[in-house]
């Protein structure tokens, strides 16, 4: 019952506060707007929430982070490398579609994050059945290379950690 009416209690608490600091007034009329606001907000957008997680691997977990600090950095540097120097680029743009496994919400938007926080490569598109991936990647040489690293660094590791 209790879930029903507070279906994120730190949610609705974080909203309450956020209301009173955005208007900066302690007023009724604020307060109770606040309490309205803290109450509906998190029953109404339930189910954009995510599932509940479980984690199956904490050493994937470091595994993952540590290839993601790795291939951000050695990213930056081809970035760079790109843009400076014109005569050392390695491949054009282009869109890379790559094949998933990877099937949970959660790891497809983990998935994601990892993807717009590397330099050089963009979320383009996801197929409506989740099979399918799209990527804009700054340089390709070859496309199998970049479907072979995203396998292996990123969608392994998150099948581990959420499958």
């Amino acid at each position: 019952m209790m879930k029903k009416i507070f279906p994120a209690p730190l949610v609705s608490l974080a909203l309450f506060v956020i209301w009173l600091l955005l208007n900066q007034s302690v007023s009724a009329g604020h307060l109770v707007l606040a309490l309205i606001l803290g109450l509906v907000l998190p029953v109404i957008f339930r189910g954009l929430r995510p599932r509940y997680v479980r984690v199956r691997s904490l050493g994937a977990i470091l595994r993952l982070c540590f290839a993601v600090m790795v291939d951000t950095t050695e990213s930056n540097i081809a970035v760079v490398r790109f843009l400076t120097w014109s005569k050392y680029r390695k491949g054009k743009p282009d869109f890379v579609k790559i094949p998933l496994e990877l099937r949970d919400p959660n790891g497809l938007a983990v998935l994601a994050m990892i993807v717009c926080i590397t330099p050089g490569t963009a979320w383009a598109e996801l197929s409506l059945d989740r099979s399918m991936l799209m990527l804009h990647v700054l340089e390709v040489e070859d496309p199998q290379v970049i479907i072979d690293h995203v396998k292996a660094r990123y969608e392994r590791p998150l099948m581990e950690i959420f499958e």
